[in-house]
């Protein structure tokens, strides 16, 4: 069994772009030109630890195919692991948010465990790399890479896409832990400043913030008769559908959604009910189960919740995400009957990234309120999904949510997400008041065009991996 993945990936032309941007085309075609010139034959690899489920995923499965097509050998590795590895790596990205997570301990003895686990996967990289490529390794569960693969010849860079914007001790542990892999890689890429750690050489951080693309299967336009097929093929929605459940591949060619949820409900959504949906990992951080008591307390009887996520095992390096579904389960099962046949727990299939993504699209444009209401965030994609859907969205004031959504302008944030009743406030007045929440939605979606799409991801991208190569 290979120690590393490598995952295949498609090249999307940047002319997309052109009718969406305008004028402002000019400086994604220039930074591509230059591209192609200053990277050719040089790899540039980026390694994770899993092909499914997440937003570090979401982000590569664009940004690399759109790197791809500007001209650039951009590659995408995935290092096996094991369960203890895997506990060891969730631990880490707990304490990073400030979370005690399984309160298990971070030091010297749990670094043989660590390292061993990467060891495979270091020496199979290690031979396919050459000297110039660059090396992208993504967060806590590739950090111990960086030492094994400098005696290369290659320019590493690690991309923390997590943090807490005011750090406390265990996100300070967590440090600790990785400093020794950390600092020897050239450069460090943070999605917010707040989340750039005490002591980093700061002449090596850079800030590049994620984004969506609005051309992909999740955030591709779904007509409302789409968006009820979709959800119809899934077993999520009632009614016979007045069209196809089809969306477009990313290369263009035509897909279909054929596979079904696992569903946890009295039965299938109304037509046109009120939905207030969460679309997320099933993490304790994103607090499911929170969204579920504030609905239960706050949601009327014509109004239905949807929580949704990965099937459970479907995320390689998510340990918890099995306890933490069977919780929410618990949790919804103790409801009274009238509140619990209004809520709806699905485990979204994951065998066929596109068809997935494709169901979380049609299931954020058939919610009246989007929500994430985390108790900790790296940055949050699903919020920028739903915003470029118009969808108004309630989120947690936590991480980069907060970059995304102007607060009571193109969203609302929650100052503290484990105040129920505030959530429960915020979600009412959006649902009470439809002209407020269209408003919201319009904002939104203008919010996202100007700062959060891939093209601006692209450049930043681009002109680090060209300062990194005259660096060296």
């Amino acid at each position: 069994m290979a120690a590393i993945e490598e995952v295949h990936i498609r090249a999307l032309p940047l002319e997309r772009f052109r009718p969406l941007l305008g004028e402002r085309y000019r400086e994604v075609a220039k930074a591509a030109e230059e591209g192609r010139r200053v990277f050719a034959g040089r790899a540039n690899w980026h390694v994770n630890s899993t092909a499914r489920g997440g937003g570090v995923v979401e982000l590569l499965v664009s940004l690399l195919a759109y790197a791809r097509g500007a001209g650039v050998d951009a590659r995408w590795a995935v290092v096996e692991g094991n369960p203890r590895f895997f506990a060891i790596t969730k631990r880490i990205h707990n304490h990073l948010h400030g979370w005690a997570g399984d309160r298990g301990a971070l030091g010297d003895a749990e670094r043989p465990t660590y390292e061993a686990a990467l060891e495979a996967s270091a020496d199979e990289l290690r031979g396919r790399l050459r000297p110039g490529d660059i090396v992208f390794l993504h967060d806590p569960q590739t950090a111990g890479l960086a030492p094994a693969l400098r005696d290369r010849g290659v320019t590493i860079v690690w991309r923390c896409h997590v943090g807490l914007d005011l750090p406390n001790d265990l996100a300070r542990a967590a440090w600790a832990f990785l400093r020794p892999y950390v600092e020897a890689a050239d450069a460090y890429v943070f999605s917010r400043r707040e989340f750039v750690w005490e002591g980093l050489d700061e002449r090596r951080v850079w800030i590049v913030a994620p984004s969506i693309d609005v051309f992909s299967p999740k955030n591709q336009h779904l007509d409302a008769a789409t968006v009820d097929a979709i959800l119809a093929a899934t077993g999520l929605s009632d009614g016979l559908p007045h069209g196809p459940p089809v969306f477009t591949h990313v290369d263009g060619s035509p897909g279909r959604v054929d596979a079904r949820a696992e569903t946890v409900q009295s039965g299938p959504i109304p037509h046109g009910t009120p939905v207030v949906a969460q679309v997320s990992r099933w993490d304790r951080l994103k607090d499911p189960a929170g969204v579920l008591a504030c609905f239960a307390e706050y949601g009327r009887d014509s109004e239905h919740l949807v929580l949704a996520g990965p099937g459970a095992g479907a995320v390689a390096d998510d340990p918890e995400a099995a306890a933490v579904l069977e919780e929410v389960r618990a949790l919804a099962a103790a409801l009274p009957d009238r509140k619990r046949e209004r809520v709806h727990l699905a485990c979204l299939p994951m065998e066929d990234r596109e068809e997935n993504a494709a169901i979380v699209n049609a299931l954020q444009r058939r919610a009246t309120v989007v929500v994430q209401k985390s108790l900790a965030e790296g940055f949050g994609l699903t919020v920028g999904e739903a915003m470029w859907k118009r969808r108004p969205v309630v989120a947690s004031r936590r991480g980069g949510i907060q970059d995304q959504i102007v607060d009571g302008e193109s969203g609302i944030l929650l100052d503290d997400p484990t105040d129920l009743d505030a959530a429960g406030r915020a979600i009412r007045s959006l649902l009470d008041d439809p002209a407020r929440a269209k408003r919201m939605g319009v904002a939104a979606q203008r919010r996202i065009e100007e700062r959060f799409l891939g093209t601006r991801h692209l450049i930043q991208y681009l002109h680090l991996l060209r300062e990194l190569i005259e660096a060296a």
